[in-house]
């Protein structure tokens, strides 16, 4: 850990994702507390003012000039930072704990949305299946107050057995204007058929010609490799298969493209044959309805799992899943950029709770607390193409942060000990 140097810059416009807050309203200082930067800066004694829904400066305390009339608010003792930006979530068509294509819903959306933000999370890539209402609430939080995390979609994920087909339908989502766009090459175990490799790099043609990134979800390696060297500009899971090689490593490198660990996917696929160790923990709790904890632990429920023809798929996941931290441990050690996903938002990949229960999972895995945080915060943003509007603790950046209880940096668990979250400059909760 080492101390920042001062922060403070000029006012940038952040493209829209930040919206001006009313222009009556005086800034806010918040005074004293240590700062981490979202970029693996720590600054102690600092304060952060923020005017208009976006950081107007940031550093030490003694550097930092406070405007006239300015509302402060000491936060001795707390630690803040950045908001987490989840580069790798959903908001679904889910009701408790199943899907239900009528539950795509403005409404519900909301709900989502305000449920990542009460757990720190405050921006949300959704990569896939993303509806008229996904859409409209991601043009609406352009301008006005938010109180519900940021949301950029991807819209429906790209699919076709051929390269015309493909490209049709990646036109039709282009057109919609979509934050990025998402493909799956993958046989989800050898239950359904690939995406061809005419038809992917179809997808990465058109994608690139209209210049949108591409998404993709992989499982092996061979299919990541593939799909990097014809462009594809974000690796949306572990690799899960075997270890990860040079070749692989020297191309993620080479163009920056960054990888989703996305470990709490891999977990859905078999902790529920049994009760999880989380199922009564208050932070679980909070965030969930009371029925859901029931059916969580449910024998019944449970043995169905158990007897059901995706145990055994779930089985191969969690193998899978002690070779995806070998490989991101190999990775962070070579200098590839980490995206913090978590693939929340499908039936019992809990929003909220998921992302710090990621974070935890990538320190096991032998990460520092500075790198999770790090890749859940600036390199989340950075990797999405948002570096300088979100995700920082920096002038122009938007003000969405994190007032802490304890320092993450001491333990990663103390990311659960959220006091406040701040969304627009404005808090949320």
């Amino acid at each position: 850990m080492r101390n920042a140097p001062l922060v403070i810059l000029g006012l940038v416009l952040l493209g829209g994702t930040a919206a001006p807050a009313s222009a009556q309203e005086p800034p806010t200082a918040l005074v004293g507390g240590r700062l981490i930067d979202g970029t693996g800066q720590v600054i102690e004694a600092g304060t952060i003012v923020m005017a208009g829904g976006r950081i107007v400066a940031a550093g030490p305390a003694a550097a930092v000039a406070i405007p006239a009339g300015a509302t402060r608010i000491d936060v001795a003792g707390k630690t803040l930072m950045p908001g987490l930006v989840n580069a790798h979530g959903h908001v679904a068509a889910t009701t408790g704990l199943r899907s239900d294509p009528a539950a795509y819903t403005r409404d519900n959306l909301i709900r989502q949305l305000r449920t990542y933000a009460q757990y720190g999370v405050t921006s949300v890539f959704s990569l896939g299946d993303d509806q008229a209402a996904g859409f409209a609430l991601r043009n609406e939080q352009m301008s006005g107050a938010l109180d519900r995390a940021r949301l950029f979609v991807a819209g429906a994920v790209i699919t076709g057995d051929t390269a015309e087909a493909a490209r049709a339908m990646a036109i039709k989502v282009a057109d919609q204007k979509p934050d990025l766009l998402k493909i799956r090459v993958d046989d989800n175990l050898g239950t359904s058929r690939k995406m061809p490799e005419p038809a992917w790099r179809a997808v990465l043609a058109e994608a690139h010609a209209r210049n949108l990134m591409v998404a993709v979800h992989i499982y092996s390696l061979a299919d990541a490799k593939a799909t990097l060297a014809a462009g594809a500009d974000f690796i949306a899971h572990s690799v899960r298969d075997v270890p990860v090689d040079e070749a692989f490593i020297t191309a993620l490198k080479s163009r920056d493209v960054c990888y989703s660990p996305t470990f709490t996917r891999e977990i859905s696929t078999f902790i529920y044959d049994a009760t999880p160790s989380w199922v009564d923990d208050p932070f679980f709790v909070q965030g969930v309805t009371p029925d859901i904890v029931w059916q969580l632990k449910d024998p019944k429920r449970q043995e169905q799992i158990r007897n059901s023809a995706g145990w055994k798929a779930g089985q191969q996941y969690k193998a899978g899943l002690e070779v995806a931290k070998r490989n991101l441990k190999a990775l962070v050690d070579r200098g590839v950029r980490i995206a913090f996903g978590t693939d929340t938002g499908p039936p019992a990949r809990f929003q909220g709770f998921f992302e710090h229960l990621e974070l935890e999972m990538m320190v096991e895995a032998g990460l520092t607390p500075m790198q999770a945080l790090v890749s859940a915060t600036g390199d989340a943003a950075r990797c999405h193409q948002r570096n300088g509007q979100l995700g920082t603790l920096a002038a122009g950046a938007a003000a969405d942060l994190l007032v802490l209880g304890a320092n993450p940096l001491d333990n990663i668990r103390n990311t659960r000990r959220i006091e406040q979250v701040w969304i627009n400059g404005r808090k949320a909760f």
